[in-house]
């Protein structure tokens, strides 16, 4: 059978491949002393607080499960904006939000109503690496650029300025990121916009974990800076709703009728329940458990880090935000005869079984360097982790 070209650009994704391999490892240890602890995937190990679940049961009962508008259900809608304006103090009309499947569906969404084939997107090498493969199954083009821990792993307007070409359509940036949990400094954040803006580009920010800050210089939307901005978001990580697939998409007014028309017709509607268990999500007792939980992530975050630092698992920049540690893992390979972050990583999985992601996945830059630690485990699994991790290296 031919496969299409645009399917055989698509990279294998190796978070998911090591997981099944880790998975496989889990079964076979799974009565041990010592079963699998996966610090690999970044699935908070908290679930949709109770007014959720309460909120999603209720909409089964009730028979509230057909299809909603494209765009979302409009009360929906209004939660998310009247979210910008309490937390962020940023005004973001209703009529400007749409709901989707999930960030992967807005994301998609976005680049399908903006990249022509041959368009180059702009985005900072590491990086997530679906975000690259969105942009190449709309037939353009994702142009890596190597960053430092000197820039926090973020692009500069400068390398922004310097990398623009004929064929540039814009940038696709993440804040916080993922694999490094760190955030664009807000005003290096607006003099790319303003340059990509000033050559009639776009700006697309993947804001997934936004609301998980730790840092009072960042943790704000880039909505504020103006209206052109496209913001993809999600229900998954400060919401803790990873498999009810629901996020949401702010776009300048123009643009909302073709991503509706783009909508209608991939997916229909979002998932009806997860919509309607997402109206709690905006209850203050709901909101109380969410900062709860962000400070959990936070406290997790602040002991785990100097311990990794301490084994000799540098983590170069400490994160922001998210719950992710971007490790370099050269010093222990060296002392333990192992090529690389891929090796390691297996490494890892067999002598201490504790499942890491190696860096392969997120970009082309000294990523044999790398490993990617998932703070969104409890805290009695990252201590049990590095005592593993200190036996083995030791």
């Amino acid at each position: 059978m031919r496969v299409s070209r645009r399917a055989q650009r698509i990279e294998p994704f190796y978070v998911m491949e090591v997981a099944k391999a880790a998975g496989v490892l889990a079964r076979e240890v799974a009565h041990s002393d010592r079963p699998m602890i996966f610090l690999n995937i970044g699935e908070p190990d908290f679930t949709a607080p109770p007014r959720v679940q309460e909120a999603a049961a209720r909409a089964v009962r009730d028979g509230a499960t057909q299809y909603t508008q494209a765009t979302g259900l409009e009360p929906l809608r209004e939660r998310i904006s009247d979210w910008y304006r309490t937390r962020f103090g940023v005004t973001v009309p209703a009529r400007r939000i749409v709901v989707t499947a999930g960030a992967s569906a807005a994301l998609q969404l976005a680049c399908l109503a903006l990249i022509e084939a041959g368009d180059e997107i702009l985005m900072p090498d590491p990086s997530y690496p679906c975000n690259r493969h969105f942009v190449s199954a709309a037939e353009g083009q994702a142009v890596l650029l190597p960053t430092t821990a000197q820039e926090r792993f973020q692009l500069s307007a400068a390398k922004v300025e310097a990398a623009w070409g004929p064929a540039t359509r814009g940038v696709l940036l993440a804040s916080p990121s993922n694999p490094t949990g760190t955030s664009i400094h807000p005003d290096e954040l607006r003099r790319i916009h303003q340059f990509v803006s000033g050559r009639g580009g776009i700006t697309l920010l993947d804001e997934i974990y936004l609301g998980l800050s730790h840092d009072a210089a960042f943790g704000q939307t880039a909505l504020g800076l103006d209206d052109q901005v496209i913001s993809i978001n999600s229900f998954s990580k400060y919401f803790n709703m990873t498999g009810w697939r629901l996020g949401w998409l702010v776009v300048p007014d123009e643009l909302v009728p073709v991503v509706e028309r783009l909508a209608q017709n991939l997916f229909i509607c979002p998932s009806t329940v997860s919509q309607h268990a997402a109206l709690a999500c905006f209850e203050p007792d709901s909101i109380a458990e969410y900062e709860r939980r962000r400070a959990e992530f936070k406290a997790r975050r602040d002991w785990f880090i100097p311990q990794l630092n301490a084994l000799g698992l540098t983590v170069p920049v400490m994160p922001d935000g998210a719950f992710y540690a971007w490790a370099d893992c050269s010093q222990a390979c060296a002392r333990l005869g192992i090529k690389d972050s891929w090796d390691f990583s297996f490494e890892v999985m067999r002598r201490a079984h504790v499942a890491i992601t190696p860096g392969r996945d997120f970009g082309q830059n000294d990523m044999e360097r790398y490993v990617r630690f998932s703070t969104a485990s409890s805290m009695a699994h990252l201590q049990e982790s590095v005592a593993r991790l200190r036996a083995m290296l030791a």
